[in-house]
């Protein structure tokens, strides 16, 4: 089927040429077969939001194709970007599961391909259906230790070391951002900052300093590593 949005949609999961390393790629067939009844196949363009933070929660989200930017605000109005979601991710699990409010806002950063499945729906097929339900939870593990990690890097790293941890990120294989010309970062400062908990001013000024030191050099959207060994230092890897 042609989205209105420049991309081709896959309705069949069964079908799919998609297929990650994600949520529910991977189930036995008669459980993929079960899946493909409840789900509805939608399409979003850049910009666009999903769901908001303290919205009452209708439903998971899976990421087929493109890009998704979790965050949330601050009472005082700042802003922490949790993660960019890549495809294969289930976003809402946690609150589809608890039935508690969605707690991060979601905002397509590029053209997007998702499949959405009301919570009631959702849940009734995690009862029914063993092997959704483990990945399901492996998944919210996986989110909860990132969250972990994420916290720990804010009382522990100064600026060069949390993004030279993101770089390093950024920069393997299964992050999907990686290009022989090399890693794409659709990210301003200022949002790269929302990521690892500093300001534009001390992201603009350490991106400097790894420019002037042949560290790493972000031209455009696209970020070029030039001394790994020197990321991979500062990053603790």
């Amino acid at each position: 089927m042609h989205s209105p949005y420049g991309m081709e949609l896959v309705e069949n999961c069964l079908a799919c040429k998609l297929c990650s390393e994600g949520f529910f790629c991977r189930l036995p067939k008669a459980e993929m077969e079960a899946f493909q009844k409840i789900k509805f196949t939608v399409a979003y363009p850049a910009g666009a939001t999903l769901f908001v933070e303290g919205q009452a929660c209708r439903g998971i989200y899976i990421l087929c194709k493109g890009r998704v930017k979790l965050s949330a605000t601050s009472s005082e109005g700042q802003t922490l970007i949790f993660k960019i979601a890549k495809p294969g991710e289930v976003l809402g699990l946690n609150a589809t599961v608890s039935g508690t409010p969605y707690e991060t806002t979601a905002e397509t950063g590029q053209a997007c391909q998702l499949n959405f499945v009301k919570q009631a729906e959702f849940l009734q097929f995690l009862k029914e259906h063993g092997d959704a339900c483990m990945q399901a939870a492996i998944h919210l593990s996986r989110e909860c230790q990132q969250a972990y990690q994420q916290l720990r890097s804010f009382v522990m790293r100064s600026a060069p070391e949390r993004i030279a941890r993101l770089m390093l990120d950024w920069s393997h294989a299964q992050a999907g951002m990686a290009t022989a010309h090399g890693i794409k970062v659709a990210l301003t400062h200022d949002e790269i900052g929302q990521i690892i908990g500093m300001s534009r001013e001390t992201v603009t000024r350490t991106l400097a300093n790894f420019r002037k030191q042949r560290i790493a050099e972000l031209q455009g959207s696209t970020l070029l590593i030039q001394n790994l060994p020197a990321i991979q230092k500062l990053a603790g890897a």
